[in-house]
């Protein structure tokens, strides 16, 4: 049978962070499903990751791309990733990334790609883009809130937001986000996203990883305050095989298919978010008072060699006992989610987490840490999904709270009332098919029409 031709070669560029790679090859997925040929550009590390996940089925349609940053004597090819970089290393990856224009110019001039799909993170990856006519469109893998939120603090300094549920709670997360805001003003070349030159140079359309049902309005205000069209991708929620890892989980699915029907909590902090030692410890303290079971994952920096023995309160594990289960690293997050043992997540809101939870119909207790989580976490409450620890004017949260707050969650009216709420995000997300795709290979069919027809007329 005569192979068909593609329709059109797309480019994606996603910021070198796994939160963001993995919703770019889950859209990449879904637009080569459409007969598109898609190159997926980032550094050899982050591609390694990612790599057994373009099966066979995609092996033609889905090209990656190796991307190689300038040499850095401090920042070897290793650690051309957010996953497992040392925290003082962070700054020195985000300025070798800025500093890669001339790389990212020669890969786009060498393919020629009928569009580029950047992540918002690299916000000159439309300059290039420009320079040589190719259209180029933001993808932004987090909630449309945030960036509604971050917007209007950065425009609009002296007014209100409009929608009063998503304003941070307490001293500490309104200084850490305004530590945010600094920093991305700083990163857009100290102006706002809106008047930044290389944002100028996008398209009029911006891709986000969210569904109307969930943040309607947000996606709304969000386009009023850019002047561009929020176009929503849908949940881009990972394939169940792509979900799971090869890594043996045998002992903890054994262990959980023991417990009762939602009686257990998963802890997940993210995978680049560490815990203090005041932190973890208060977290012990909430998960033994709570006489709840859990399956807690606790990580680490890469350059902090430590024992989960030597992390957790002296005799933690003898006294919680088979009542919980402490993970160091990794452990397959969505096969637990999707357990009908689980009843509730402990989470820090990361985007694709939240995403996850909801697919599963899983309430959430939030312990935000770091970027848009504490706007996430608001927007989590707002819903009805979730119960948010408070945190104090120096960022410290109380063990008791936590217990209280997961006891809540597994068998207090207020819980039932999130998991009810919870399983209707689920089926919001269940009925979300290939509608919200549809919408986004007609935007960019729309894109390559207008470029053609603009070509045509510069000739004439």
């Amino acid at each position: 049978m005569e192979t068909k031709k593609p329709c059109l070669n797309v480019l994606m560029f996603p910021w070198v962070a796994y939160g963001h790679i993995s919703p770019s090859l889950e859209l990449a997925k879904r637009l080569a499903d459409r007969n598109f040929q898609i190159y997926l550009c980032s550094t050899p590390i982050n591609l390694s990751s990612i790599q057994k996940r373009v099966t066979q089925k995609y092996s033609q349609s889905i090209k990656l791309i190796e991307f190689h940053l300038p040499s850095q004597p401090d920042l070897p090819p290793n650690l051309h990733t957010t996953n497992g970089l040392p925290l003082h290393l962070k700054p020195v990856l985000k300025k070798a990334m800025d500093m890669s224009g001339p790389i990212f110019t020669q890969i786009i001039q060498t393919l020629k790609p009928d569009i580029l799909i950047y992540d918002f993170l690299q916000p000159w990856a439309s300059i290039p883009a420009a320079s040589l006519g190719i259209p180029a469109v933001q993808f932004i893998p987090v909630c449309a809130c945030n960036m509604s939120y971050l917007l209007h603090k950065i425009l609009k300094r002296d007014v209100d937001f409009p929608y009063p549920a998503l304003n941070l709670r307490g001293t500490y997360s309104n200084h850490k986000f305004q530590e945010m805001i600094k920093g991305f003003t700083n990163t857009q070349g100290g102006q706002s996203t809106a008047s930044h030159s290389s944002f100028a140079k996008t398209c009029d359309i911006i891709f986000v990883k969210t569904f109307e049902e969930m943040e309607g309005k947000y996606i709304e205000y969000g386009s009023k305050l850019l002047g561009k069209k929020i176009v929503p991708t849908g949940p881009l929620l990972l394939e169940q095989e792509d979900a799971d890892d090869d890594n043996d989980n045998s002992q903890i699915m054994e262990w959980l298919n023991n417990k009762d029907t939602s009686s257990t909590i998963l802890v997940s902090i993210g995978s680049e978010s560490f815990l203090s030692r005041e932190e973890t410890e208060e977290i012990a303290k909430g998960l033994e008072l709570s006489m709840v079971n859990f399956i807690w994952v606790l990580r680490f920096p890469s350059e902090e060699k430590i024992s989960i023995e030597e992390a957790l309160p002296n005799g933690f594990l003898k006294r919680v006992g088979d009542r919980g289960l402490v993970i160091e690293n990794w452990a397959p997050q969505a096969r637990i989610l999707g357990h009908p043992n689980v009843g509730g997540f402990v989470s820090h809101c990361g985007w694709g987490s939240v995403i996850e939870a909801m697919s599963f119909g899983i309430p959430v207790v939030a312990i935000p840490m770091n970027y848009e989580q504490p706007v996430t976490a608001r927007l989590l409450e707002e819903i009805g999904v979730s119960l948010e620890v408070n945190r104090d004017d120096n960022g410290g949260f109380d063990g008791e709270e936590i217990a209280d707050l997961i006891r809540e969650m597994i068998i207090g009216d207020k819980g039932k009332q999130m998991r009810d709420k919870a399983r209707e995000m689920r089926e919001y997300i269940k009925s979300k098919g290939d509608g919200d795709i549809d919408v986004v290979v007609e935007e960019l069919y729309k894109l390559h029409k207008n470029k053609k027809n603009s070509d045509g007329e510069s000739k004439d």
